[in-house]
């Protein structure tokens, strides 16, 4: 019945803010940008590599949601990497606060989190060797 997850929903702060994290930082491609007025919002479409999708939103006035320490809900999301190391300098060399890389105890497999701009919980995890 399910195949594969087809997108993940986020709802951001500060639009112009999430939109440049995700797409210049996280290097997302754009597959559509829609404003709609009658909800003074946007909606941000964005592809990865595998076809999956975040979609970006703004709301006025949503409220905040509490994320740490484990709260109930969405704990984080996470990306499959090749190297977590690359990545996590990359992250850094744009100016971002990246953990310590951890190993997986159950997969033998290196794992970072960092945040996005709403401090939403994010994770590289590192792609099994093939």
């Amino acid at each position: 019945m399910l195949k594969r997850i087809h997108h993940a929903a986020i709802i951001c702060s500060d639009y112009q803010v999430s939109r440049d994290f995700y797409t210049r930082i996280l290097g997302l491609s754009i597959i559509a940008e829609t404003y709609r007025a009658e909800r003074a919002s946007y909606k941000l479409d964005l592809a990865l590599p595998d076809g999956s999708q975040i979609e970006l939103f703004s709301f006025p006035d949503a409220p905040p949601r509490v994320s740490r320490p484990e709260a109930q809900g969405l704990r984080h999301l996470a990306f499959e990497v090749d190297d977590v190391s690359v990545c996590k300098a990359m992250l850094e060399a744009q100016g971002l606060a990246v953990e310590d890389v951890r190993m997986d105890e159950l997969t033998g497999r290196r794992f970072v989190f960092f945040a996005d701009p709403d401090d939403l919980p994010l994770e590289l995890y590192e792609a099994s060797p093939r």
